[in-house]
């Protein structure tokens, strides 16, 4: 398969133009966190290592699955897809989120066009309603096809949903002290409630027993997905009958595959956040324990 993807050229592959800008904003915090700190903040300290070590891999993260080979082979396989839906918005929020000092959240949530918003969007209840909301409507069939035969609007919608991702992780790893209001037996049910409003849209794609997806199942479709990340100039010039040219296994079983994938992606990092917050939780509760008393 790889051998075959290589007639989309460097460009459809590797997203050169996208590497850049991972580049520029890995340059940009730096300059912004350490070089030029002291003309955004009387903050005195640099981030942590373990902040730098999530920035910088929550960067790699965002290339890999929008600007690596893995975007392309998202519009070819639904498998794919929603491996890299899966990344994208239930991963790469949290990297992001413990990556970025406090005090450049704090200045986000200061600003006066989005302070009230921010405040509302990011209480736990509605945020937990727009990210698997948005999320689920995306995935309806006429939705999702609409958003990968038009580039406008799917960046519109994925930018959107990225948004609410980090809006629904936000109550669980704020690090503004102010705002973790959230006591960690909530922080435990919020993440299991989590799980549970993702399940229907999964439920939906496993148990199908034909194509919801005209974008892998009908060639026209499947070329305006493509033209999303291939140069048209190289697209053009190739003749391309369907996506089943480059899957192994044919479009229904992929497609069932990939559900079955995104819940299980769910699942674990849902499985080591409560594990973090529990044993987190367990650690703090161990030291309020009164010492037994000593024999005098």
């Amino acid at each position: 398969m790889w051998l075959d993807l290589q007639i989309f050229g460097f460009r459809g592959l590797w997203s050169p133009y996208y590497m850049i800008f991972i580049v520029g904003l890995g340059i940009a915090y730096y300059l912004i966190t350490v070089t030029f700190r002291d003309k955004f903040t009387n903050e005195d300290t640099p981030p942590s290592n373990a902040q730098y070590v999530y920035f910088y891999v929550g960067l790699l993260l965002l290339y890999i699955v929008k600007g690596s080979p893995v975007d392309l082979v998202s519009h070819i396989m639904f498998t794919s897809h929603m491996v890299q839906m899966a990344l994208y918005y239930l991963v790469f929020p949290i990297l992001m989120i413990k990556g970025i000092p406090a005090w450049i959240w704090r200045k986000v949530f200061s600003l006066p066009v989005l302070r009230n918003m921010l405040y509302v969007l990011t209480k736990p209840l509605i945020a937990l309603l727009l990210f698997n909301g948005l999320f689920s409507i995306y995935h309806i069939p006429s939705i999702f096809d609409f958003a990968k035969a038009n580039e406008l609007a799917h960046t519109v919608i994925t930018t959107g949903i990225l948004i609410t991702a980090f809006l629904m992780w936000w109550p669980v790893f704020t690090p503004l002290k102010e705002m973790d209001k959230m006591s960690p037996l909530l922080k435990i049910g919020y993440i299991f409630a989590n799980g549970v409003l993702i399940t229907p849209a999964c439920g939906l794609i496993i148990f199908s027993t034909h194509s919801l997806y005209t974008t892998y199942s009908d060639t026209g479709g499947w070329m305006q997905a493509l033209a999303l990340c291939v140069p048209s100039n190289v697209l053009s010039g190739l003749s391309l009958s369907g996506p089943e040219m480059f899957s192994p296994i044919p479009i229904v079983e992929d497609q069932q595959l990939g559900g079955i994938l995104m819940k299980i992606t769910q699942e674990v990092v849902y499985g080591i956040v409560l594990a973090r917050v529990f044993y987190g939780w367990f650690g703090k509760e161990s030291h309020k324990v009164d010492p037994m008393p000593t024999e005098s």
